[in-house]
């Protein structure tokens, strides 16, 4: 009898945790976006009070301004976009590992890029706002929370129905853990194509090439030099495909990189003095 509840539950959770994408992709959400940033948050702390322990963030002024000033026209076009953003916390941390070729922006606005991008990549100031766009629009679309709801619901149904029934701190520390995994846990390709059109879009408002998500990924795929992809191709599938759809994107949203006038900015929290 209690595990046709538990299906019961489930079913109905399925059903009621649907919702729309800002391009109109429907998603399964069994748990809120104010959720996901409060658990975000969480994981957040945890992950950067880890690197700060080893001394892996970077606090050279140098590369943390760079990473500052593209960040901050980023997301002053993400609050045009989504206004309710202004009131995140947005925050960006760079971590020192050379070997990590990743970038990652969680529900709420809280960002990291590793010096393994930097590094190994050397992207233009053009190449990496598109990553940090691609990375922001992801929290734009709700995306984090999209990837709690699958994991949840791939692990059990009954946990879904637990989210919507019941509000005790063990649901929120499971929602934590969950955050924490969201980090790794690979954007579904529908996910990923919503993010490329956002994040180039919010790239060429702010005054970034667009082009330069071409070359990019061409960049990205030639990392691997045979030994496996890079982190952040791993989580973010790469291919001849797409990179054919974001050089369409390009013509699109190129007269908003050429638009005239000054772009304007947004503060955000960076350095290890951030979180």
């Amino acid at each position: 009898m209690l595990r046709k509840l538990g299906i019961a539950f489930a079913c109905a959770a399925l059903v009621a945790g649907c919702a729309t994408s800002p391009t109109g992709r429907k998603q399964l959400m069994l748990v809120s976006e104010g959720q996901a940033i409060s658990a975000s948050r969480q994981a957040y702390v945890q992950e950067i009070g880890k690197y700060r322990k080893e001394g892996k963030l970077v606090t050279d002024p140098r590369l943390l301004n760079r990473v500052k000033v593209i960040t901050e026209r980023l997301v002053a076009q993400a609050v045009k976009m989504r206004p309710d953003s202004a009131k995140w916390e947005w925050t960006v941390e760079v971590i020192d590992d050379p070997q990590n070729v990743n970038a990652w922006c969680m529900a709420g606005g809280r960002m990291a890029v590793y010096t393994g991008l930097l590094l190994k990549i050397d992207p233009t100031d053009d190449e990496l706002a598109q990553v940090m766009g691609h990375e922001i629009a992801h929290a734009l679309a709700n995306h984090t929370a999209e990837r709690m709801s699958v994991a949840m619901a791939s692990q059990a149904g009954v946990l879904a129905a637990g989210i919507l029934l019941d509000q005790s701190a063990t649901t929120i520390a499971t929602a934590a853990v969950a955050a924490q995994v969201a980090v790794n846990l690979p954007n579904s390709r529908a996910a990923e194509t919503e993010a490329d059109r956002i994040g180039i879009e919010l790239a060429a408002k702010a005054g970034f090439d667009p082009r330069a998500a071409v070359t990019l990924w061409q960049k990205m795929a030639a990392v691997g030099g045979g030994k496996g992809p890079p982190q952040f191709l791993s989580t973010h599938p790469s291919d001849a495909s797409r990179q054919q759809a974001l050089a369409k994107l390009v013509a699109k949203v190129m007269p908003y990189y050429q638009a005239p006038g000054p772009r304007p900015t947004f503060p955000v929290r960076v350095g290890a003095a951030a979180v």
